[in-house]
């Protein structure tokens, strides 16, 4: 499946439970990949970033999108 969202991480479902209307699946991330953070160069620059730098990636969004 080819999607445009560059921030993909394969998984297994390890839970899925069925609510009146949602649903709240959890996945099991089973082999990290390289996360793609698009930033202005000022918080790049703000922040010092460097290669080799630990970090801690946020991913904010309103949506997660599961594909089969």
């Amino acid at each position: 499946m080819k999607l445009s969202a560059r921030n993909q991480l394969e998984g297994k479902v390890t839970n899925v439970e069925l609510g009146a209307v949602m649903a709240n699946i959890k996945i099991e991330i089973s082999e990290p990949n390289t996360i793609t953070a698009v930033i202005t160069k000022e918080s790049a620059e703000n922040l010092g970033l460097k290669e080799g730098d630990d970090v801690c990636a946020l991913i904010k969004s309103t949506e997660v999108i599961i594909g089969k």
